[in-house]
């Protein structure tokens, strides 16, 4: 599985993806965002699903861009599109084979990103169809794969209106909870970081020895705040023991 998360905020946007690749019983490690900068473009764009699918896919788009230069793409919707049209290429020329193995064209795609026309940062879910919707100011955050743990965390913290900081600290949050119910998502973890205007997408990666401390922190503060919550309801039903 994956754990992808996009989030739209007023000042920009954030985006955390972890690296864990399951196939069987075996387990490796790669990279889940692209990163595509030039001039007034700035685009990541990340994927759950099957590995083979979105390699084909990539591959395709970068052609794509690198043929027209981004001369075509002055708005985001555009490289979505794009995108889109790519999945339905290796779509229709591997599921046939896929399905006889049983196996699914399943890739969903998170992108984000500003390009020059755009009038603010944009962020898009695209649906393995190529259909896609965008990610509105009311529910500023999507989440591809493993989506079940980390989402409710973020219902209750995350608004547009957050700022980086609160907004990274809340995605970690949602990740680690994911990380330590599911085996399939793990570190390390990818931060992509933009700031609205600024065409410049910021990486960072982090081990699992970075943010230990976090998420030990996070289970005590948790404890504490269990210990805190008022008892006068619980007495009710134990009396009745």
């Amino acid at each position: 599985m994956t754990y992808c998360l996009g989030i739209k905020l007023k000042s920009g946007l954030v985006a955390l993806s972890d690296t864990r690749i399951t196939s069987g019983s075996e387990t490796t490690t790669a990279k889940k965002v692209y990163v595509y900068q030039k001039e007034r473009h700035a685009v990541f764009i990340m994927t759950s699903g099957l590995r083979s699918v979105r390699d084909k896919a990539l591959t395709y788009f970068k052609d794509v861009i690198e043929e027209n230069e981004g001369e075509h793409f002055n708005k985001l919707y555009k490289i979505v599109n794009a995108f889109g049209s790519q999945l339905r290429r290796v779509a229709e020329e591997d599921r046939s084979s896929l399905e006889r193995s049983g196996l699914f064209i399943n890739l969903f795609t998170i992108v984000g990103g500003q390009l020059e026309d755009d009038e603010e940062h944009k962020l898009f879910l695209l649906y393995p169809e190529g259909n896609w919707i965008e990610i509105s100011t009311s529910t500023p955050f999507v989440i591809i794969g493993n989506s079940g743990y980390g989402k409710p965390i973020l219902n209750r913290i995350l608004t547009y209106e957050t700022d980086f900081n609160e907004a990274l600290k809340a995605g970690f949050l949602s990740f680690d909870s994911t990380r330590v119910s599911a085996n399939d998502v793990d570190y390390p973890l990818d931060v992509v970081l933009y700031k609205s205007d600024t065409f410049n997408m910021v990486e960072h990666r982090y081990e699992k020895d970075d943010l230990h401390y976090i998420s030990a922190k996070w289970e005590e503060e948790l404890r504490a705040a269990l210990k805190n919550i008022p008892e006068d309801w619980v007495t009710a039903a134990l009396n009745k023991l």
